[in-house]
Parts: structure tokens; C-alpha cells; sequence
């Protein structure tokens, strides 16, 4: 199993070559590899990333079958079920690098910038599961960037959001914990830039 500087070196690498438009021959499914992942699976990084459709782990990281456990939801929040999940696979596959991968325009994040611009009596309920894990986490960027064009306030805020869900990973999990003193474990933050095909893993 990997360490989890090297798969994040791998996930650099392989992020590389899909902004480049090169891809890896490792990356093509082929029934020999189906076999393989059928009998069991070794994930060197999970990633907690976006349900964005424009996102997709596996392919802006040039990987291939069996190699991310992938955990997708809108706004790359941090719920019960995606700290199960994370565990889950760290302590079942030994898996040592954990992604939380947020991206630029997030739909979610913008979706709770106008409920704070709205007044109380007059927001939604509609996305209330989501809007609620994600207004803590921007609320403060939201109150002190008044300043900020309506593009660098979302950028703040994308960021703000990732931050925050890699703080409920490694300080709201016992395991996650064990796993990160004992083990070598590491969170870490990354944004996708949907223009440039690029991750930045800033929150390393």
C-alpha cells in the first residue's frame, strides 16, 4: 500500500496528465483488470468529493479501476455516512491519503451564499441538509468580504467550505485520529479549477 505521500504524488502526477490531455495506458479498463478489482480492491487515496457532474475523481486523476474509493456529495460536506465511509475504507484497504476535493463555481456553495443574502422568514427549506453543514464553514467569509468581487468571494468561500470539512475529518473521528497519529494517515484539501482541468492541493 501506498504512503500517503505517495498518493498524493500519484494524484499530482496523474492530474497532470488529464489537464495536459495525455493519458495513462494504466488508466483503461480492460477485462484483465475488471478480474482483478472483482476479487478484491486496494484504493491508494479515498476522496470526499463534489456530486458535481463535472467532477469526476477518477477521471481529472487519470486513475483506473480499483485505485479511489470515491465518496460524492453535494458541496463535499462532512455528515455521519461520509465519516463512516472514510473510516471504513482507512481501516478496512489500509488506505493513507484522504482527499477532500471541493471545486470552483460550486453550485452548493453559491446555492448558500444567497441564503445568507436573503432575510430568515424568506429562505429555503429546499436544501436545507446542505445548505446547513456549508453556512457555518462560509458564513464568516460571506459577513467580512462585502469588499470582495462576487468571483473572489465564491473562490473564499469554496475554500473556506474544504477547510472546514477536512477539520471534521481528522477532529471528528476517534479513528480518524488513531489512524493519523499511528499510522500515517493524512486529510487533506484540494480545489478543481473546472476552467484551467487543474487541482491545487492547498490544505496539505
Amino acid at each position: 500500500m501506498l504512503s500517503a505521500d505517495e498518493a498524493l504524488e500519484r494524484l499530482r502526477e496523474g492530474n497532470e496528465r488529464f489537464a495536459s490531455d495525455v493519458r495513462s495506458s494504466e488508466a483503461v479498463v480492460n477485462g484483465m483488470r475488471r478480474a482483478e478489482v472483482a476479487a478484491a480492491q486496494e484504493p491508494f487515496a479515498i476522496v470526499l468529493g463534489c456530486s458535481d457532474s463535472r467532477v469526476p475523481a477518477e477521471i481529472i486523476f487519470d486513475q483506473g479501476l480499483g485505485d479511489l474509493f470515491v465518496i460524492r456529495v453535494a458541496g463535499n460536506i462532512v455528515a455521519p455516512s461520509q465519516v463512516d465511509s472514510v473510516e471504513f475504507a482507512a481501516e478496512r484497504f489500509g488506505t493513507r491519503l484522504v482527499v477532500v476535493l471541493g471545486h470552483s463555481t460550486c453550485g452548493a456553495i453559491r446555492a448558500t451564499l444567497e441564503e445568507l443574502a436573503r432575510p430568515a422568514e424568506a429562505r429555503s427549506t429546499r436544501l436545507r441538509s446542505i445548505v446547513d453543514r456549508i453556512r457555518p464553514s462560509i458564513e464568516p467569509v460571506y459577513r467580512t468580504g462585502r469588499h470582495l468581487s462576487d468571483e473572489q468571494l465564491m473562490r473564499e468561500a469554496v475554500r473556506a467550505n474544504i477547510r472546514a470539512s477536512v477539520s471534521q475529518l481528522r477532529r471528528g473521528s476517534r479513528t480518524i485520529e488513531v489512524l493519523e497519529r499511528r499510522d500515517g494517515l493524512r486529510v487533506v484539501g484540494a480545489e478543481y479549477s473546472l476552467e484551467t482541468g487543474r487541482v491545487d492541493f492547498f490544505e496539505t
